[in-house]
């Protein structure tokens, strides 16, 4: 029976490449060719046909196992991943003849200027975002964020101590309930209590150390934090407890923050589901929908968040594993440039591609922790030449002045009912006094395979000890991912990279023009959880990819992007919008966020929340 399956598993995928070879005969003879060959120094791109589909099933339970177990062995690596990774078109980067030396860092240094008065009005807006009493309030439900809390310390209605009680006392019942949430992974009472006292200590003798003193945060759990272990979602790593903090937890404590604990994630960041049924981990739950995946691979984050257990929390982006999640709970995520938030501390998974961000509920939140973390960090090399991070301009009463660039072609690649409300976003900037451009956004299909080629081959190098080692110990989905990572090759990775110099160079004349690029945060809502996904974990590099469409573009030049959430499906599930900017420039990001958030005209409350401040 068993052989019987192996043959039928290796005839399927054989017949359905050779039919798929001879139709894609036309694309690679003289038309693909010279479309592919390219001169140095020429801007000019392919077509702008909208992203393709990929041929891939979706795979749990058995289908899962048998797959993970073929692909691993010679006949899977010799005759089924390649097969895969024609049908996918992972091999596109072997047709180009691209002329560009190749960018391995995505670093882009900026001049280095210092101005007192700038930095006084990042102070300022901070002040004003935390001081002011919003406008917008409405009788309908609002997540409570940073400045909630800080009226409630300043008031004296609630000290530190009284509100990590409650958390302790949340986060009980979020993993005792049915299902239980399973975004904080990792948490202790006594060093709750403890950061939690110490602020409360500070409020009364009025020695507060930051914006951030007393509010709850938690990490992701790529992040090294005292005394916890530094699983990074696996069961075969962080043996012992962690004695160093990485340095975005270092700079937490030292704001005062009462760190809750370390959040869940999709084992070594390797999808976008959220998807973990391993022992320490299970899956985390939706909030909005809790038969619905968080997405990831900073899953257990943007739950934390749209839960109520923490308003900030901190994730890693090397694929959208910021902004997909938050997308998919209905919270805002931001990933900084390159660079701009040092990942010290963080397991170095894929060294070019990944950067840190906050998760929170708010743009104004995510603008705080922003002013608090981002600058340059001396136990990380890139980004040391950054330039000094502002909020200039972020509460401006409009848009006036702003250049807005839409690629229609590709910004429509979504879902209809995805669509239908990111296109009334756009005009509703517009309104705002913006102007939208149209803009060209070249190559994207080859953005996408080198972004997949560069974060896979990085992995895949990182991880090979603990693939022949802990092997069995591993996720099958991750087992899965990894053998196909096996089949780049050096020739992919350097050309991929070429890839990047071109991309990098036509991002420079695009932002020459315009100010930020607009985009659907994710082309879908959030999937709905299978039953085997509990039990096996999935695999499905169909909705991987797709997921990822509007992200890899930020993941492999290292530019900036904010995504803020704007309303829900018919389902209930919500939709985020997207706007990148240029290298260093997160200001303008922070800028048009608080806008977008106006549009969404009401806040849904999240099927699972907890008020900590009630």
């Amino acid at each position: 029976m068993a052989t019987l399956l192996l043959l039928l598993l290796s005839l399927v995928p054989a017949a359905a490449a050779a039919a798929y070879l001879c139709c894609i005969r036309r694309y690679t003879g003289s038309a693909a060719a010279a479309l592919h060959r390219r001169e140095p120094g020429r801007p000019e791109a392919g077509g702008r046909s909208p992203p393709r589909d990929f041929w891939t099933p979706r795979l749990c339970g058995f289908g899962l196992r048998l797959f993970v177990h073929v692909a691993n062995t010679a006949f899977g690596q010799i005759c089924l991943l390649p097969v895969l990774i024609r049908l996918n078109n992972f091999s596109l980067m072997r047709s180009l003849d691209i002329r560009e030396d190749p960018t391995f860092i995505p670093e882009v240094t900026a001049e280095v200027v210092e101005d007192k008065s700038e930095a006084k009005s990042t102070s300022d807006i901070v002040k004003q975002l935390t001081d002011e009493r919003s406008d917008s309030a409405s009788n309908g439900f609002s997540f409570k964020g940073i400045k909630d809390f800080l009226d409630c310390y300043r008031s004296g209605k609630l000290t530190p101590s009284q509100v990590a009680k409650n958390i302790i006392a949340v986060l009980e019942d979020s993993d005792k309930s049915t299902p239980p949430l399973r975004a904080i992974v990792q948490w202790d009472r006594e060093q709750i209590m403890q950061m939690a006292e110490a602020s409360t200590a500070r409020y009364r003798n009025k020695s507060t150390l930051s914006y951030l003193d007393g509010i709850p945060v938690s990490l992701k759990e790529d992040f090294k934090v005292v005394p916890y272990h530094h699983r990074v979602g696996t069961v075969y790593l962080g043996t012992e407890p962690e004695t160093e903090d990485a340095t975005v937890a270092k700079k937490l404590r030292e704001a005062g923050a009462i760190i809750i604990g370390v959040s869940n994630m999709q084992e070594l960041g390797t999808g976008t589901t959220g998807c973990n049924p391993n022992r320490y981990h299970k899956t985390p739950r939706n909030p909005y929908k809790p038969n619905h995946f968080t997405g990831g691979s900073s899953s257990g984050p943007a739950a934390a968040v749209a839960a109520g257990l923490c308003p900030v929390a901190i994730g890693t982006d090397g694929g959208g594993s910021v902004r997909i999640p938050a997308s998919f709970c209905g919270v805002v995520g931001l990933k900084g440039t390159f660079g701009r938030i040092s990942p010290h501390g963080c397991l170095p998974l894929s060294y070019s591609t990944v950067s840190v961000g906050p998760i929170c509920t708010s743009v104004a939140d995510a603008a705080i922790v922003y002013s608090i973390l981002a600058e340059p960090d001396p136990l990380y090399p890139y980004g040391l030449k950054q330039p000094k991070a502002t909020l200039s301009d972020m509460c401006a009463p409009d848009l006036k002045g702003l250049k807005l660039g839409v690629d229609w072609t590709f910004f429509k690649a979504c879902d209809a009912e995805v669509l239908s409300i990111c296109e009334k976003a756009v005009e509703h900037l517009q309104r705002l006094g913006a102007s939208v451009i149209e803009v060209t956004l070249p190559e994207m299909e080859e953005v996408r395979i080198a972004h997949v080629i560069c974060i896979l081959s990085e992995m895949r190098d990182f991880l090979q000890p603990d693939f022949n080692k802990h092997f069995h110990e591993m996720n099958l989905d991750t087992r899965a991912s990894l053998a196909l990572a096996s089949q780049f090759t050096a020739l992919d990775y350097i050309t991929a990279n070429r890839q990047r110099t071109r991309t990098m160079r036509f991002l420079r004349e695009i932002f020459s023009t315009v100010d930020c690029i607009l985009t659907p945060a994710v082309p879908c809502t959030a999937p709905r959880i299978c039953e085997s996904d509990l039990s096996t974990g999935s695999s499905d590099l169909y909705f991987t990819v797709r997921s990822m469409r509007f992200m890899q573009l930020g993941n492999l030049t290292g530019i900036p992007g904010l995504v803020v959430p704007i309303g829900y499906s018919a389902a209930g599930l919500p939709i985020g919008f997207q706007v990148m900017a240029k290298w260093w420039d997160e200001a303008v990001l922070l800028r048009i966020g608080p806008k977008l958030e106006e549009f969404r005209y009401q806040t849904k409350k999240p099927s699972i929340y907890y008020d900590i401040l009630a």
